[in-house]
């Protein structure tokens, strides 16, 4: 009986590998001898598909940009940009937040990745669209990109220790509960998000009143 052909090696491939890597160890696990071993190739065979370690990360963070809903972006689309920007916002932090150890490269800005290229695409077409000027539309989307992969670099609530003898009154008479933030850790990092976007979304909300105004035609 023939034995069963191997999978062939793919980009595709080698990105599932990868991924699976970062979202299991970190960006520091991967190199090209731990993904060869993984994939069960010799490592210059993933020469033929990346050039480096750097193209591959690159790559895995671009798998991560290509999850994020943009239809609320499309010309058709009946949602307008205040509310487009929000629901953009939760699908790129739910994104980032199934694969958090890749947001120190989604972080650097998209570069020369296509899904990333895509997602700024897309936010910027859609603020001019709505009538923002191009550098208004540039910096909300700069102001997004900071705003939603900093909630995901780590997490508030997590930062304390579930030891109420850690916060004594006497040096912090305002923490007395602090223990229980990581108990619901979900709750306040979510309700952390959702209130910082809507302060952020009602300011630049205020902001386009007040240019319109500037637009109106007198008399």
């Amino acid at each position: 009986m023939a034995r069963p052909r191997k999978p062939l090696l793919s980009r595709d491939r080698i990105v599932d590998a990868a991924c699976a890597l970062v979202d299991a160890e970190g960006l520091e696990a991967v190199s090209t001898r731990r993904l060869a071993a993984e994939l069960g190739v010799s490592g210059p065979s993933l020469y033929n598909h990346f050039r480096n370690k750097d193209e591959i990360l690159d790559a895995v963070a671009d798998a991560v940009s290509a999850r994020v809903d943009l239809s609320m972006f499309d010309e058709d689309d009946p949602r307008d940009w205040r509310t487009a920007l929000h629901d953009w916002a939760l699908s790129y932090r739910a994104a980032l937040r199934a694969h958090p150890h890749t947001v120190p490269v989604l972080a650097r800005g998209p570069g020369r990745r296509p899904a990333g290229l895509k997602v700024a695409d897309a936010v910027f077409g859609a603020m001019v669209r709505a009538g923002w000027p191009p550098a208004q539309a540039t910096r909300i989307g700069a102001l997004m990109r900071y705003f939603i992969t900093g909630s995901a670099l780590g997490s508030f609530a997590a930062g304390f220790v579930d030891d109420a003898t850690a916060y004594d009154p006497a040096d912090y008479p305002h923490l007395g509960r602090a223990h229980l933030l990581a108990e619901h850790r979900e709750q306040v990092d979510e309700g952390a998000f959702e209130t910082g976007l809507t302060a952020l979304l009602d300011g630049l909300a205020l902001r386009y009143e007040a240019g319109a105004e500037g637009r109106r035609p007198s008399g």
